[in-house]
């Protein structure tokens, strides 16, 4: 690794990104294509995927969307399947997809709390299970990246979002446990986990009296990150840069979780 191509090249790689369509999903893809791997998106609105798929081909990569719902099992079995038949297999996997229901802990309902947890912490499990094991079969190493919170690390003091607090905290003790799990097959498992950033998903928060004054507060930085700012950090983990990294939670946050 003597050159910044050696370093942070993916070409030759194949990545996937749940929860492709919109927001960070986007982003995650992008920054995979910008370091050369091809990409697969993954998400429910097809016609939506159609036009990133378009945007990434013209960085020069290939491009495969599958318009599907991660909290399907044999959906996932068809995600990575196809994938596999159609760009060959996938040995970088980024667990973007899920929701942020919000409300009163004393009022969630038992829907909301499970639709929460089964997008934010069982898709990726389950997807990282199938990922995994293939990689592991065919003896290929690979990244795996989920995508945290701020809230995977502390709690809100912004939103009322139990549900999706619990279920980001979670997916980091997945991270560092597929992490220990998987680091003998050469399967890199980290976590990113970004602070505010306006998204498609959090722009109508933002509009609510003292919301965005608040965020902007508590960051030491001064403001709202920007969706681009991730990109850096899906190239780093998801190269060569970092293969003495896994079960970390990188924060990609403004300082949000430092105070």
């Amino acid at each position: 690794m003597n050159s910044l191509e050696s370093l942070f090249s993916l070409r030759g790689h194949v990545g996937l990104v749940t929860g492709a369509s919109s927001g960070l999903g986007v982003e995650c893809a992008r920054a995979l294509a910008i370091g050369g791997a091809d990409v697969v998106l993954v998400a429910r609105r097809a016609e939506r995927l159609e036009e990133v798929a378009d945007e990434m081909r013209k960085l020069g990569v290939r491009a495969l969307p599958i318009a599907a719902d991660v909290s399907v099992d044999a959906e996932l079995d068809r995600i990575v399947a196809t994938a596999a038949a159609e760009l060959g297999e996938v040995d970088i996997l980024v667990n973007n997809a899920g929701i942020s229901p919000t409300g009163r802990a004393e009022r969630i309902t038992r829907e909301a709390w499970d639709s929460t947890i089964a997008i934010n912490l069982t898709a990726p499990m389950m997807l990282s299970q199938r990922v995994g094991r293939r990689l592991i079969e065919a003896k290929k190493p690979g990244r795996i990246i989920n995508m945290g919170s701020i809230y995977s690390l502390i709690g809100s003091a912004v939103y009322r979002l139990v549900a999706y607090a619990a279920a980001k905290a979670a997916l980091a003790n997945v991270t560092r446990q597929l992490a220990i799990e998987w680091a003998g097959y050469g399967i890199n498992v980290n976590a990113l986990a970004p602070g505010w950033i306006p998204t498609e998903a959090t722009e109508a928060g933002l509009t609510k009296a003292g919301n965005r004054e608040r965020m902007e507060e508590f960051t030491p930085m001064g403001r709202l990150g920007r969706p681009e700012e991730i990109r850096g950090a899906i190239i780093f983990l998801a190269s060569p840069a970092a293969s003495y990294m896994t079960g970390a939670i990188l924060s990609v946050d403004g300082g949000y979780t430092a105070w």
